[in-house]
């Protein structure tokens, strides 16, 4: 049983390291943003399987996202950014999103018969 449980524990350890390396790499994005956009507020919303999305909007109105693979390491990177997480996008934070031809044309090209992406 010992031998089980230590392998166990080798276990939980690379995963955790794994998670802190990730969430140093996001952090360190999310603050090159920050940096190139004068500042960065970020929201954190689980996506499902796929991960947990981290959006991000700059003072001067840009917005990009990154995909965290777990909401714990999401967490952990906006902690470590050390940037403004709001719990909901919505209100005086959502309005800052300013969308432009591109992002319009990808969400009416998702539609069937919208405009090509090409």
């Amino acid at each position: 049983m010992a031998d089980t449980q230590q392998v166990d524990e080798g276990t939980d350890a690379k995963q955790a390291a794994r998670a802190g390396r990730k969430a140093a790499k996001l952090a360190k994005e999310i603050n090159a943003f920050a940096k190139t956009h004068g500042g960065a507020e970020a929201h954190v919303a689980y996506i499902g399987q796929g991960g947990t999305r981290i959006v991000l909007v700059g003072e001067d109105d840009a917005w990009g996202d990154l995909v965290a693979p777990t909401y714990a390491v999401a967490e952990q990177a906006v902690e470590k950014a050390g940037v403004t997480v709001h719990e909901a996008f919505d209100g005086e934070f959502a309005a800052k999103v300013k969308t432009g031809p591109y992002e319009w044309t990808r969400m009416a090209g998702i539609q069937v018969g919208g405009p090509s992406n090409g």
